[in-house]
């Protein structure tokens, strides 16, 4: 029953965009680190001042939020009892002093109940050691002792819970030597220059929650029931370590509302030192309410360098104009194409088909993430590899009998979806991605698509007769308008399901990626265009998170910009729903002339999309050695602080 039970909730933790779940019942968990009467302006980001957490606490008494334990959770999962309206779970990480003598007295007063995460090797850690925590060290002092965390745990009010032995810091990750969260990423050895295997991963996690649980229950005497993954990073394999020992209540630090049937991915709103009243009631009353986001498509190629010392350079130039454009988000090459016809030639990370022009994408993605604070992004074609023509797939090809409409499609050149092993190689190149680098979500590139002629390989022929019981000839698929657009709509599912199977190889290591696909502007200017790119915005809105449609006027020959943009963003907010999970991709280079496109242009176009209520905006390409489009002409109306959400 346990092992049923556990292939239930992997299934639903890892359940694809779109899928409809056997939803449970909702709830907030408020996730808390250091409390401080003073809080110095440089300070850890996660300390907050007590006058904020006693003026939350009683924002939240007073507008009829109700904390939970986690025996609510479990009784309201397994049917037992439901929770509260405004339920509201307290979590405190880490185990500081400020947790008995200033956060339990709260506790008490207004009698609600909390979970406490402790790191078992800090705790076990004797007087005077200094613990490290990133780039900080605090002496062993500073945290609870073990007398405190049981007459805390006595009172009723605080439950005790693993924040693992020794994850709480980072791995070598890559040949740079960044350290990343121990629990999701893969250590490299820099000796042998090699990456630690799947069953080393699985051996390092496992023992470390072993020896975890098993000091916690020696120590308080209750064995632990749930655990608050450090940094919020973790992946399938970790899940099923922790669940195997009995940690069945985990919780994340991604954004969104609990669910009692879904205990083993629960997120946590994270709250920082500069989380002030507003933002916290702004926070719980929309717990929903999707983010914008802001987004620079950054080619990779431009970062490379043979030179380690010049693409360091590079690679600062980028982030500090990160930075400086105070956004959110970067989709981030993460194949190698020099030659600009948007195939992957070789890879930014180790895998197992294509050559590694350099280890470099993970160690990109991490310092962005880390210095820039934005969330990144794997761009990765979904069909345009160029293998060496001696690969045994390199003539399974997209077949196009010559034929097509007036106005071209674009011209990849891709390996066709219909072949098993193809799909499966390009399955292996997304897992592989995932297992050595450490990111937020993907980008699927436009390469995602089939013209009206496409696709006549002999495995599409097939697969079209044996598949969908459609005629196995192009000529008879065009034969009638049935025929053409029955055709047409299963492709467009076609390359949707493959790129979920894609997601899904990614989730196996990256478990809280968002998924993102480009879209051409004109399957929404004109619906008939479905049949020419196997693509449309409704079906994107059901498999992705966003769909990334390319708003470039001078791409689609636009005699009139602006006219064109207004009409494309009306067009998408038709449709319900479809403006928080579209984001509008503008163009800073006019590649029919070949000239990069007036910054304020830009900044008027971002502007105009403003004003018809889009609120994703990105542009392509991001040229980070030029300053364009430049930083102060853009940001008044791209930055995410100058334009806040609310």
């Amino acid at each position: 029953m346990q092992a049923i039970r556990a292939a239930l909730c992997l299934l639903l933790l890892f359940a694809l965009p779109g899928m409809p779940l056997q939803a449970g019942e909702s709830f907030v968990v408020l996730s808390y680190h250091d409390i401080q009467d003073t809080v110095p302006a440089k300070t850890r980001t996660l300390t907050l001042s007590s006058d904020e957490l006693v003026a939350q606490f009683s924002w939240l008494k007073s507008h009829g939020y109700h904390p939970v334990s986690l025996d609510d959770l479990l009784a309201a999962r397994d049917g037992r009892r439901t929770l509260p309206d405004k339920a509201v779970l307290l979590s405190f990480d880490d185990g500081y002093q400020s947790m008995y003598s200033r956060v339990f007295p709260l506790l008490k007063l207004y009698n609600y109940p909390a979970v406490l995460a402790l790191v078992s090797d800090w705790m076990e850690a004797k007087p005077g050691t200094l613990i490290t925590y990133d780039d900080d060290q605090f002496r062993r002092e500073q945290l609870l002792n073990w007398d405190q965390v049981r007459e805390m745990q006595k009172s009723g009010l605080v439950e005790i819970i693993s924040h693992s032995h020794q994850l709480h810091g980072g791995v070598s990750a890559n040949p740079q030597g960044n350290l990343q969260p121990a629990a999701a990423a893969r250590f490299y050895d820099a000796a042998t220059r090699r990456y630690e295997n799947d069953e080393q991963y699985r051996r390092r996690i496992s023992d470390d929650l072993q020896r975890s649980v098993r000091i916690l229950e020696q120590r308080l005497g209750v064995k632990p029931r749930g655990l608050a993954w450090p940094y919020g990073s973790y992946t399938r394999d970790a899940v099923e370590a922790a669940d195997q020992i009995g940690l069945s209540i985990l919780f994340t630090l991604t954004d969104g509302q609990g669910d009692t049937a879904q205990l083993q991915a629960i997120p946590r709103y994270l709250i920082r030192h500069n989380t002030r009243l507003s933002d916290f009631v702004w926070r719980l009353r929309n717990t929903s309410a999707p983010q914008p986001i802001r987004v620079a498509h950054v080619d990779l190629d431009y970062v490379y360098d043979a030179d380690p010392v010049q693409q360091d350079k590079n690679l600062g130039q980028l982030i500090e104009r990160i930075k400086a454009l105070e956004i959110n988000t970067v989709f981030l090459q993460a194949y190698a194409d020099p030659d600009g016809d948007g195939s992957a030639a070789a890879l930014y990370f180790p895998n197992r088909h294509l050559p590694v022009r350099a280890d470099l994408f993970n160690h990109a993605a991490h310092q962005l993430r880390n210095r820039a604070q934005v969330k990144v992004y794997a761009w990765l074609p979904v069909l345009a590899y160029q293998l060496p023509e001696l690969h045994p797939l390199a003539g399974l090809t997209v077949h196009n009998e010559g034929q097509q409409r007036e106005t071209p499609a674009p011209t990849h050149r891709r390996l066709s979806p219909f072949y098993p092993q193809v799909r499966k190689m390009i399955g292996e190149i997304y897992q592989d991605l995932a297992q050595h680098a450490n990111f937020d979500g993907v980008l699927f590139h436009d390469d995602a698509y089939l013209a009206d002629y496409e696709d006549s390989s002999p495995a599409a022929l097939e697969h079209y007769q044996r598949r969908w019981g459609l005629p196995g000839t192009l000529a008879e698929l065009h034969a009638t308008a049935a025929n053409f657009n029955a055709w047409s709509a299963h492709k467009t599912r076609f390359l949707a399901e493959f790129t979920d199977e894609l997601a899904q190889q990614v989730r196996r290591y990256r478990p809280d990626i968002k998924t993102a696909r480009n879209l051409y502007a004109e399957v929404i200017m004109d619906p008939a265009a479905e049949n020419w790119f196997a693509q449309s915005l409704p079906v994107f809105l059901q498999h992705y998170d966003y769909a990334a449609v390319m708003a470039m006027p001078h791409l689609e020959g636009a005699a009139r910009p602006r006219v064109w943009l207004t009409e494309l963003a009306e067009r998408v907010a038709a449709i319900p729903g479809a403006l928080p999970h579209t984001l509008f991709e503008l163009q800073s280079v006019d590649w029919n002339t070949k000239t990069p496109l007036s910054s304020a242009e830009m900044a008027a176009q971002m502007a105009l999309l403003r004003r018809n209520g889009v609120n994703n905006l990105g542009y392509y390409p991001d040229d980070f050695v030029n300053d364009h489009p430049a930083v102060d002409v853009i940001k008044p109306e791209f930055s995410l602080r100058a334009n806040p959400y609310r």
